[in-house]
């Protein structure tokens, strides 16, 4: 069966998930533990720093892993990116190719390297084909975040090319769902969003301010196809080329907050601040190409995930 071979993949594998009490980082080894994997080393940051190469050599002699996932990086919305795109270069770029160096020097079996929708040109033809990539310069909020995870790629592809090292590249679009960050100063538009509402409602205000005017489109996966689009991906993907992981659908900006009021149960007036930047324009990917490589396709409808998200959210918030 196919599921019992999936399942030996990882049985007896030290797997190394850097990112691994994240956000995405936590739903994955939750799937890893499903599919029978005992051994996983999960990094965290106050251990290791992983922009610094002494930590990295470290957490591979601590580890000893035979996979390498690489989740950890620096993230945030468009006033994060805005506010830090030297920090946000230099930390990714630095941890993802000294990851990557120190697990070819370590030998492992297969690097799994995430990229992100940010990496892909400005004015990208929609849907995002992964052909398209280098057509252009990201958009000016997240290029110094996008071109810093790009670099992976460059380097996924020299290592095959040099040293025959196995590693995968994987561009994900935005993520949400139970756990995301809902840090006003780093979060990404949906919990930004679910937050506002709330704490719109807790202080019965009467309108949500929101960034722009609506009209940007964005694409949204949940949290938990993500993190099996990377599993999918990890047992049966092993070629350089990058591979898009997304949901396949687009919705304005609009559209996202009004079914976030709703669903949230805000009832107030929703204005936006027409001074700050929308960011790129339309974002959806091109996802033919992970359903054929290696059967991924996203199963969560996104109304279901936006319940499943603010329920969780509730309940934290309650507790």
């Amino acid at each position: 069966m196919v599921g019992d071979r999936l399942m030996s993949f990882w049985q007896n594998k030290r797997i190394l998930v850097t990112g691994g009490a994240g956000f995405l980082g936590s739903h994955l080894v939750e799937k890893l533990r499903k599919r029978g994997c005992q051994k996983i080393f999960v990094p965290r940051s106050k251990g290791y720093n992983l922009v610094e190469m002494e930590a990295v050599k470290r957490v591979y002699r601590d580890s000893k892993p035979d996979i390498v996932i690489h989740l950890a990086a620096r993230v945030a919305g468009i006033g994060g990116n805005q506010a830090n795109p030297g920090r946000f270069f230099y930390d990714n770029l630095m941890m993802g190719a000294q990851m990557m160096e120190q697990g070819r020097q370590f030998g492992v079996e297969k690097f799994i390297a995430l990229g992100t929708v940010c990496a892909y040109p400005k004015f990208t033809p929609v849907p995002f084909k992964e052909e398209n990539l280098w057509d252009g310069y990201p958009e000016e909020t997240n290029a110094s975040y996008g071109l810093a995870k790009k670099m992976l790629l460059v380097q996924s592809q020299a290592y095959r090319q040099q040293y025959g090292f196995n590693s995968i590249f994987l561009l994900l679009v935005n993520l949400y769902g139970p756990r995301d960050n809902f840090d006003p100063q780093s979060s990404h538009v949906i919990p930004a969003l679910i937050k506002k509402c709330f704490d719109a409602i807790g202080n019965k205000e009467d309108e949500i301010m929101v960034w722009g005017d609506g009209t940007p489109t964005r694409e949204f996966l949940y949290v938990e196809d993500a993190a099996e689009a990377i599993l999918l991906a990890s047992e049966r993907y092993n070629k350089s080329k990058p591979v898009n992981i997304g949901a396949g659908f687009e919705i304005s900006i609009k559209d996202v907050v009004r079914l976030i009021a709703r669903l949230s149960g805000f009832q107030g007036r929703i204005v936006w601040d027409k001074t700050m930047p929308n960011g790129q324009p339309r974002r959806r990917l091109d996802t033919a190409k992970a359903e054929k490589e290696f059967g991924f396709k996203a199963r969560t409808s996104f109304q279901e995930g936006l319940k499943k998200t603010i329920e969780w959210y509730r309940q934290v918030k309650n507790k």
